[in-house]
């Protein structure tokens, strides 16, 4: 049986925490798809189009990878993909619980089961939002993002 795992985020933008998340969660899953979330009520630096864009690129010689943009919760689109899991990736202990509660949740909603990967120590502290404010204050932010690879075949 093929598995497929939903990696699910705003990834304003995607960094390179974000893309260990990924290729871990590749380990696991035969097929990875990264969703791009769309909420109305979150302010983004780019909008949904160019970030769907460039995580693509990042993966574009993965067959096993997908990128998609969706709307609405995350165990609606798992239940449309027929996911086997959704992975979330934490930082900490603040970001572990928050993101506990949201597991416990769509398990109660959808039977959606939620895999947690921790952040390796040295990406721990790399957020989207320290990359964005980083580029606000004109520094390069090159380092925390990842770039595409060639013959990626994870």
């Amino acid at each position: 049986m093929k598995t497929t795992a939903i990696f699910p985020g705003s990834f304003d933008p995607f960094t390179i925490g974000h893309d260990d998340i990924a290729r871990r969660a590749l380990l696991i899953a035969d097929r990875l798809v990264i969703a791009v979330g769309v909420n109305d009520k979150k302010k983004y630096e780019s909008d949904t189009e160019q970030r769907v864009e460039a995580i693509a690129r990042i993966y574009a010689d993965n067959p096993r990878v997908e990128v998609v943009a969706y709307e609405g919760l995350t165990i609606d689109l798992a239940r449309h993909l027929h996911a086997n899991f959704i992975v979330k990736g934490v930082r900490s202990v603040k970001d572990f619980e928050y993101e506990r509660e949201q597991a416990d949740i769509n398990s109660l909603l959808a039977n959606v089961e939620t895999i947690f990967l921790p952040a390796k120590p040295h990406l721990a502290s790399i957020s989207s939002s320290l990359v964005r404010e980083l580029n606000h204050l004109g520094r390069d932010t090159t380092p925390f993002l990842p770039k595409p690879t060639n013959n990626d075949n994870l």
